[in-house]
């Protein structure tokens, strides 16, 4: 691993300037200046990298072909992922056996074995790894798994979700090769949402996959519903689709009330939550804030500080081989049994970091997936 060239900053390389990167990920530094830095900028479109430069005061840019000499230039102490899922695995081992630390976007790649490359490889060069499971740092998440564990509504029980939108056609989701499909791109937040309010991992899931026709969908599924079988007589299911309008919640029902979360995986729009228990219904409601600039605040921490982040690439890796398992069942008809890892740690109120909505930048050839 290379020494820190800066005590108190991360240099960052941003790698893939899409959307994501462009509305959320490169704002965010501003947020993030404390202890971290943006650096370098790396992208194949040429105005992309010119105009975003400018714009964002990064005087180093490169095209994917100069990306292992950019690692070697000590420019940038970390790098994040923004390309599409597919070709996660790639830039972060070439990362890794650069010395180079990886922050990536989720899911952390296609396949179970891509995970494990990636993590082998972070292991044997001694970088540190985290997945960019931004609603780990954002308070409203955090509230309702404290309110879950508080015992507010009794033994929670059944989980339910609902993540949906209409995906403009072209767009990468609806790619195959690239690692789209609905499980990869908006199903991960269920799977991790229930994941992190029923505090364990589920042991078998069933699904099924649907599509209306539209063209869009000739390569990935249209919606798939899930179920997941959790320890202590514990269900989770949801259902994600890239056809229908949008919506983004989720309820847990337990013995004794329910909490329910409004725009729960959004950071655009303001959370609201509700908690139903004993004859009495609160609400609360959690303003936009910026949840990118905890996601990288945190990691230069971990980084300054020799310390593991939370999340890890282990949870990365469980979330994707619960995706592939659901595929799996929607492909054969059959429940498919979990064989599942042990977290690292779980999500707590220790992680909250409340930043302020970062002012939306013009963008450069990258529009919304959403219709």
């Amino acid at each position: 691993m290379k020494t820190q060239k800066t005590s108190k900053k991360i240099r960052y390389g941003v790698v893939g300037l899409g959307d994501i990167a462009q509305g959320a990920v490169l704002p965010a530094f501003a947020n993030a200046k404390k202890n971290s830095e943006l650096t370098a900028l790396i992208s194949d479109d040429a105005k992309k990298l010119r105009t975003l430069a400018r714009y964002h005061g990064v005087k180093q840019t490169c095209s994917y072909e100069e990306y292992d000499a950019l690692l070697r230039s000590d420019t940038v102490d970390a790098v994040y992922l923004a390309v599409p899922n597919s070709l996660h695995k790639d830039f972060a081992v070439r990362a890794a056996k650069a010395g180079i630390h990886i922050l990536s976007e989720k899911p952390l790649a296609a396949t179970e074995e891509e995970c494990h490359a990636i993590i082998q490889a972070c292991a044997e060069n001694g970088v540190k790894l985290m997945t960019a499971y931004r609603l780990h740092f954002d308070r409203a998440n955090l509230e309702a798994i404290r309110a879950v564990q508080s015992g507010k509504i009794g033994e929670p029980r059944i989980f339910q979700s609902l993540f949906t939108m209409q995906v403009k056609p072209g767009n990468i989701r609806l790619d195959k090769k690239l690692g789209g499909g609905t499980l990869y791109d908006i199903g991960v937040y269920c799977i991790n949402a229930a994941r992190y309010l029923f505090r364990s991992e589920p042991t078998e899931v069933f699904a099924f996959s649907e599509s209306n026709g539209d063209a869009r969908f000739r390569q990935v599924d249209e919606m798939t519903s899930a179920v997941l079988r959790f320890p202590c007589n514990r269900l989770a299911s949801f259902t994600t689709s890239f056809g229908v309008a949008d919506s983004a919640a989720y309820t847990v029902m337990g013995t004794r009330g329910s909490l329910a979360m409004t725009q729960a995986y959004e950071y655009t729009t303001p959370i609201e939550m509700e908690v139903t228990a004993g004859g009495r219904t609160t609400r609360r409601k959690f303003p936009v804030r910026d949840q990118f600039g905890p996601e990288i605040l945190y990691f230069s921490d971990c980084l300054l500080h020799n310390r593991e982040p939370e999340p890890s690439g282990i949870e990365g890796l469980l979330d994707v081989h619960i995706i592939r398992s659901l595929y799996e069942s929607a492909a054969s008809g059959r429940p498919v049994k979990i064989k599942g890892l042990k977290p690292d740690r779980r999500p707590s109120m220790r992680q909250e970091i409340s930043l302020p909505q970062v002012k939306q930048p013009p963008k450069v050839r990258a529009e919304s997936p959403a219709r």
